[in-house]
C-alpha cells in the first residue's frame, strides 16, 4: 500500500469498463451480458488493458430500512475483484447510478439521508474488500447531477462521507487510493465548480474522475432529437460528401484538445491525478458513407484516449459488449482496440 495516487496513475495507460453488468437492474445478467469470469479478466489483461472499472449497484441488494447489503452480493463482487487482481489488473469499484439515490439527489433537502446511506454502504463495501492490495481503488459515485455551486458543495459532503467511511474501516483501507467524481463528471464543470478536494487522513491518495462523450450527437444519440440531429461523421479528415447533413458541426478535435488541456491545467498539472472513467463511441449501421463513418468512430476513440494521456489523464473505455464479446472472448471491434493501443503506446 505504499504507492501514491500519482504513482498508480503512472501504471494505468488504458482501462476498460465492465459496463451493463454489476450495475444492471435485477441481476448481473439483467441487461443481457453474461456473468463476469476469470477468463474474461485474463483476456482483458492480455489484450493490453491495465485496469478494469466495475460499475456496481448496491441499493437493489440492500435492506431498505437498515441499508444492510446482502452477504451474497458482497461476496459476488469480491469474487469479481479477485478475478481482476488475479489477472494483475488495477480495479476501480464504484457505486454506480444504482437507482439514482445519490446521483439524482445532490441537494440540501436530501443531504442528510444520502450521507447516511453513503456512510452505511461504504463501511460495508470497504470492510468486505479491506484485504486487497493497492491495485483496488474505490470510487464514491458515478455521474452525480450537480450543475451549480450549491450542489457542488453538497456533492463535496457526499465525497467526504465516502472517504471518512472507507478510512474508518482501517487496515489497507487507511492507505487505499480513493476516487471522487467531478460535478456531472464534466470536464467543464470540474474546471468551473470543483474548487477543492475533500480532506483525507492519508497523504496523496485521492484522484478525480471525469467522463467524456462529446459531441453526444455522435457518441450517444440513437435517433434525431429536438435539440439536434445525429452525427455520423467526425474529425477534420472524415466529413462525408455523400451525407453532409450528418457531419459533426461541433465537438471535434479542437474541442477535445481544449477540454483535456483544461484537465491538465486545473488538476493533473498540479498533482491531482484524473481518471477519464468513461468514454466511448460505437459504430452505426445506418450511415450511407460507411468508410467515412467507420474511420470517424476509430478516430474519435483513439483521439480521446491519446489526448487524455497527453494531458495526464487515464482513459477507461466504456464497453457493454461491443468491443469484446463477453461469451466467446473474441474481439468484435479490432479497429477501435488497435487505435486505443496505439494511443497508449502499446502497439
Amino acid at each position: 500500500m505504499t504507492s501514491t495516487a500519482v504513482d498508480i496513475s503512472g501504471h494505468i495507460k488504458l482501462g476498460w469498463n465492465a459496463g451493463n453488468t454489476l450495475e444492471a437492474s435485477g441481476s448481473e445478467t439483467g441487461w443481457g451480458n453474461p456473468l463476469l469470469t476469470q477468463a474474461l479478466m485474463t483476456k482483458i489483461k492480455a489484450l493490453g488493458f491495465d485496469a478494469v472499472r466495475l460499475p456496481c449497484s448496491w441499493d437493489q441488494y440492500s435492506d431498505k430500512t437498515t441499508a444492510k447489503i446482502t452477504d451474497t452480493w458482497l461476496n459476488r463482487v469480491k469474487d469479481v475483484v479477485q478475478y481482476c487482481i488475479n489477472a494483475d489488473l488495477y480495479v476501480l469499484l464504484n457505486i454506480h447510478w444504482d437507482g439514482g439515490w445519490l446521483e439524482n439527489h445532490v441537494d440540501d433537502a436530501d443531504k442528510a439521508a444520502v450521507n447516511a446511506k453513503q456512510k452505511a454502504f461504504w463501511e460495508q463495501i470497504a470492510t468486505q474488500m479491506r484485504d486487497f492490495d493497492e491495485r483496488l481503488m474505490f470510487a464514491s459515485a458515478n455521474e452525480p447531477n450537480a450543475d451549480t455551486a450549491a450542489k457542488a458543495d453538497v456533492l463535496l459532503s457526499y465525497h467526504q462521507t465516502f472517504i471518512d467511511a472507507v478510512r474508518s474501516t482501517g487496515g489497507k483501507n487507511a492507505y487505499r487510493t480513493l476516487v471522487v467524481q467531478a460535478p456531472n463528471t464534466s470536464t467543464d464543470l470540474a474546471a468551473s465548480l470543483w474548487k477543492k478536494m475533500p480532506t483525507d487522513t492519508a497523504t496523496n491518495r485521492l484522484m478525480l474522475e471525469v467522463h467524456y462523450y462529446d459531441p453526444a450527437q455522435f457518441t450517444i444519440l440513437s435517433e434525431d432529437a429536438s435539440w439536434g440531429k445525429m452525427f455520423y461523421y467526425w474529425g477534420k479528415d472524415n466529413h462525408s460528401t455523400i451525407e453532409p447533413d450528418r457531419n459533426a458541426t461541433w465537438g471535434e478535435e479542437d474541442t477535445i484538445d481544449q477540454q483535456m488541456l483544461s484537465v491538465k491545467q486545473h488538476f493533473t498539472g498540479v498533482g491531482i491525478p484524473v481518471i477519464l472513467g468513461e468514454f466511448g463511441c460505437g459504430r452505426r449501421t445506418t450511415p450511407k458513407d460507411m468508410p467515412k463513418h467507420n474511420a470517424s468512430v476509430t478516430h474519435w476513440n483513439k483521439y480521446v484516449a491519446q489526448q487524455a494521456l497527453a494531458n495526464g489523464a487515464m482513459p477507461f473505455l466504456w464497453d457493454t459488449g461491443g468491443i469484446i464479446d463477453r461469451n466467446s472472448l473474441a474481439v468484435k471491434d479490432q479497429a477501435t482496440l488497435d487505435g486505443l493501443l496505439e494511443a497508449a503506446g502499446k502497439k
